[in-house]
């Protein structure tokens, strides 16, 4: 913290970390105090800067919207990716039984060695998303996952309709293959299931004080060693457009950061 207005709690030359939705490729930002929190103990810059929102989508799915239960089945799609990787991790905070999928397998073994109970890779030959459905089904006994956390949409989301348990709940996060499905109600109502729409953000927006709750935990999970971000490429600021380039070539596992003052990963 550079510098403060009056009357604030956080003081200048504090170690602090920001919640903004634009303008993050910048040396220098004015922001609200209610958007500063402090570096939580034992962070730094970089893992902190990768938690909050992927985390923060993760607890309102599977916390706040999904009633996930310890020791119920977990299907987390794009479980290689930032959003999917905070899933896996809270999905096994909460005692969860967690099946990961990606499309790579070099991804995937990445998440089974930060503790997805399995992993399953859904690029098929032809190179379409899908043919989980028959490994889930093994895997869970024959019911299926009692929840699905899914960011990629279309052909996922509708194979995941045949792979859910009676009564689960599907989390529709957002639609990462281009496509937005179209629910097959016939199967909502034979499986009685719940099809529930996640935007965190805005959860927080229409109730602040379940809003500040959210974070406030996240905070202290992170502060007390329960939140561990995986990061596969940092690069300086003035790489912020090749960091991009990463992110459309989907090359990255987990997050990327953009860092500044010579940060190197490990």
């Amino acid at each position: 913290m550079e510098a403060c207005g009056p009357g604030v709690s956080v003081k200048e030359g504090d170690a602090v970390i920001i919640s903004m939705r634009y303008g993050g490729f910048a040396e220098a930002v004015l922001v609200d105090e209610s958007q500063v929190k402090p570096l939580p103990k034992g962070m730094d810059y970089a893992t902190a800067a990768s938690y909050q929102t992927a985390y923060l989508t993760a607890y309102v799915a599977l916390y706040r919207r999904g009633d996930l239960q310890p020791g119920e089945h977990l299907l987390v799609h794009g479980a290689t990716g930032g959003v999917g990787m905070a899933a896996v991790d809270l999905g096994k905070y909460f005692g969860a039984q967690v099946i990961g999928t990606g499309g790579r397998d070099d991804k995937l073994a990445v998440v089974l060695s930060r503790g997805a109970d399995h992993v399953i890779n859904y690029t098929q030959a032809d190179g379409s998303l899908g043919g989980f459905r028959d490994q889930v089904k093994a895997l869970t006994e024959g019911r299926g996952a009692d929840v699905v956390y899914d960011p990629v949409g279309g052909d996922v989301f509708d194979e995941s309709m045949r792979c859910v348990n009676v009564g689960g709940r599907l989390l529709t996060i957002g639609f990462t293959s281009g496509r937005w499905p179209q629910a097959a109600v016939n199967l909502i109502l034979i499986k009685q299931l719940s099809v529930i729409g996640v935007r965190a953000g805005e959860y927080g927006r229409l109730d602040p004080i379940k809003g500040q709750e959210n974070r406030d935990r996240l905070h202290a999970m992170a502060a007390a060693g329960e939140i561990d971000p995986y990061i596969s490429h940092a690069l300086p600021l003035e790489q912020a457009v090749a960091a991009m380039r990463l992110l459309e070539n989907r090359e990255v596992i987990g997050k990327a950061v953009v860092t500044m003052n010579g940060y190197q990963l490990g």
